[in-house]
This record gives C-alpha cells, structure tokens and sequence, in this order.
C-alpha cells in the first residue's frame, strides 16, 4: 500500500482507492457526490491562524512545516486526529489517497501529512 496527495479538483479513479479529504474546510465548488470521499478528517488540518499566515508560500514552507508539526503534537485534538489517521491508513488493504484544496500542489499540509505518515512503522 501507499499514500498518494491529491488536489480534490482532480477527477477521481479507481487507482485513488481509499480517498481521504484531510482540509479543514469542504473545497469551494466540489460536490460530496463528485469528491467520491471515503472520510472527511478536517480536525488534522493546519489551524486556520497557521493556515492563514502561511498562505502556501514556499519561502515559509520550512517554517510551516515545523510549525504544523508542533501542532499536530502538542494539540489534544490535532494530535488525536493524526492518531486516528495514522491508525484509518494502516488499515487500509488498498491505496490511500489524501486529498487537499489548495492550488499549491508541492507546498501544502498535505505533503507534511504525507512525510509523517510515510514514516510510521507498518
């Protein structure tokens, strides 16, 4: 198995198997039957101060990274949310893909969760 990212604006395929939004917010302009999504987990997203003041700019992508990872640590329910993610990807037979909103396909949340969860023991 293995853990893809994915704009939610890109048209869904089978090869997609088990599909995970992971935004905190439902992407403008998608509808649920078109996201084709198997789980909604919006409690792991960046909070919206981090989100906001990072806006996907790859000279604050280090620093975002780092301070999304403080938060999905030292936050009960962003560090529950990774726990429950971590334990949902595991259980998984299939491919995972995690699906995200923002145009920024190689600065993003999504990557960070990605990174983590691609480094969790099996």
């Amino acid at each position: 198995m293995s853990i893809r990212i994915k704009r939610i604006y890109s048209i869904a395929c089978k090869e997609d198997g088990c599909r995970i939004l992971v935004d905190g917010v439902w992407p403008r302009g998608v509808s649920k039957q078109e996201a084709q999504i198997e789980y909604w987990k919006k409690a792991v997203a960046p909070s919206k101060e981090l989100r906001q003041w990072f806006q996907h700019d790859p000279a604050k992508y280090n620093d975002f990274k780092e301070a999304y990872k403080k938060e999905l640590n030292n936050v009960e329910e962003k560090r529950e949310a990774l726990s429950a993610l971590k334990q949902l990807v595991k259980a998984q037979e299939k491919e995972v893909t995690l699906l995200f909103g923002a145009k920024e396909e190689t600065f993003n949340h999504a990557n960070v969760l990605k990174e983590i969860l691609d480094h969790q023991p099996v």
